[in-house]
């Protein structure tokens, strides 16, 4: 499994404070992209999997949500994040 505990309390410790902060929305948008990023890896190599390609837009749309709140709640939490995780936008 590529996503095990240790590394979901690793990313949110990084980007939402503290391992059990999992609610915070840097958290959240950090986990997505990492989640995002192993899908597109997987589907450099099996261009044909479609339920993968469903399931990577569904993240990317539930990522730039959180981010388009994020934006609109504290502007510059959201520029911070998009640095550190290096976002286009």
């Amino acid at each position: 499994m590529y996503l095990t505990k240790e590394v979901k309390e690793e990313i949110f410790a990084k980007h939402g404070g503290k391992a059990e902060n999992t609610g915070s929305a840097e958290g959240q948008i950090a986990l997505f992209t990492f989640r995002i990023n192993h899908l597109t890896g997987h589907l450099k190599a099996n261009r044909h999997d479609y339920n993968t390609e469903r399931s990577l837009v569904k993240l990317v749309g539930k990522r730039r949500s959180l981010l388009d709140y994020l934006k609109k709640k504290d502007i510059n939490r959201y520029r911070e994040i998009i640095k550190e995780l290096n976002i286009r936008k």
